[in-house]
């Protein structure tokens, strides 16, 4: 059955459908050839039952902040106070669009949207300081990679919806694991200002930087309500969701005084297309899983596993393969939808820890977005900068090989993505 399901997707793939149909003609077909005897009405009702969640409440309202925050005042200040800290430094300007990328991250959970937010900004900067247009594409479109790991991360809500997997520790790994990334990532930036002697910004004094501070207190406020909320227990990951948008909208209302209601219904409307796009990839995939799940897909994979000795060290290095290759032709949802679910009680059975195996489906995810021929970043940032896709491909080489790298030490290093977990909620 799963041969069928993936000749018949990489069909749809190559003549061009709309994911939607690459996930729901196979799960459709299933179901015709596979399981007739099963109700018409019960298929619907297991399509839409699937989505049918309160953890999955929290990706509308994140997204809608993270437009909010695209649109506004927010993601300018929250950028304006890392570079105040860090521009000073040779290659300031780089480390800038990570920190920056982190920062929006922490409030909108979305690469893409992070892509397109700071293109806009720091673009053009990181040009007049010296950097070339390669390295700055590059950088631009694999720094909002981390926005997937530095919770709140919608990738780790699904992940966590189709697991059963604690949102908070993933949370809490994510952040670790993004922290990794970052620092991989600033390793290139300093060796390219070194090689090509990259001007820095003129060192802040300590009154402009409490300045860049007050600037942003308003801004900070968005990622200390989500991360404290979580992490403080005062708020479920949802709820810190709901009030994310609710004190944006305020913010950008009635301080910055930068939202009308022209703009602000035209942000709901943009935010809801891409929620809607979004729950119906989950209603397919949802119910591609469940027939997996009901073909005893997961049991014949550990079964072949078993039967030719493979173990843990096998079993990660083919999941890594198959999310890389998966990467490259589909979207990060539809990879995690179709993948996770054959894959993940296998990692069980293994022994393998599901929060450390979120952190490898993730980053994998996150590396797929930035790897041609279809990475999805590449071209969100081509549509917002204007630029050929092949100059952005050109300049993502090196990101790519600092991820794999971190990818490989992430794999094969659990306890860097369980430290955090572990220290906040305990082993």
């Amino acid at each position: 059955m799963l041969f069928i399901v993936i000749i018949l997707a990489v069909i749809l793939l190559i003549a061009g459908f709309e994911m939607l149909l690459v996930l729901g003609i196979p799960a459709l077909a299933t179901k015709m050839i596979f399981y007739g005897s099963m109700p018409d009405l019960a298929f619907i009702q297991k399509t839409l039952g699937g989505i049918n969640h309160t953890t999955l409440l929290a990706i509308p309202f994140f997204i809608f902040a993270a437009h909010l925050m695209g649109s506004g005042q927010i993601a300018g200040r929250l950028t304006g106070l890392v570079r105040a800290l860090v521009g000073h430094a040779r290659g300031g300007m780089g480390y800038t669009v990570i920190g920056g990328s982190m920062a929006f991250g922490s409030v909108s959970g979305s690469a893409p949207a992070t892509v397109a937010a700071m293109g806009r900004m720091v673009y053009p900067e990181m040009r007049s300081v010296g950097f070339s247009e390669k390295f700055s594409l590059g950088l631009l479109v694999a720094s909002a990679e981390t926005a997937i790991l530095i919770p709140p991360s919608i990738t780790l809500i699904i992940y966590g919806w189709m697991t059963g997997s604690s949102i908070g520790r993933l949370f809490a790994g994510g952040l670790a694991v993004g922290l990794v990334l970052g620092l991989a990532f600033a390793i290139l930036v300093k060796l390219e200002a070194k090689r090509n002697g990259v001007k820095s910004f003129q060192r802040t004094t300590s009154g402009e930087k409490l300045k860049a501070f007050k600037d942003a207190g308003w801004s900070l406020g968005m990622p200390v309500i989500i991360l404290g909320g979580i992490y403080g227990g005062i708020f479920t990951p949802t709820e810190a969701a709901a009030v994310s948008v609710v004190y944006a909208i305020l913010i950008e209302a009635f301080i910055y005084k930068n939202l009308g209601f022209a703009k602000l219904v035209e942000i709901t409307e943009r935010s809801a297309i891409s929620t809607a796009t979004i729950f119906i990839l989950l209603a397919m995939g949802g119910v591609l899983s469940f027939f997996i799940t009901l073909a005893q897909v997961p049991t014949h994979i550990s079964d072949f596993l078993t039967s030719i000795d493979a173990g843990v060290i096998t079993f990660l290095l083919a999941v890594n393969v198959c999310f890389l290759i998966a990467g490259m032709f589909i979207d990060p949802n539809s990879a995690l939808l179709i993948l996770v679910p054959p894959l993940f009680p296998v990692a069980m059975a293994l022994g393998i820890d599901p929060i450390h195996f979120g952190m490898i489906v993730t980053l994998n995810i996150g590396m797929g977005m930035i790897t041609p021929p279809f990475g999805l970043d590449i071209f969100v940032a081509s549509s917002t900068l204007n630029k050929p896709v092949m100059s952005i491909i050109k300049g993502v080489w090196p990101f790519v090989i600092a991820n794999i790298i971190v990818l490989m030490i992430i794999t094969y290093v659990p306890s860097i993505s369980l430290f955090i977990p572990n220290l906040i909620f305990g082993p």
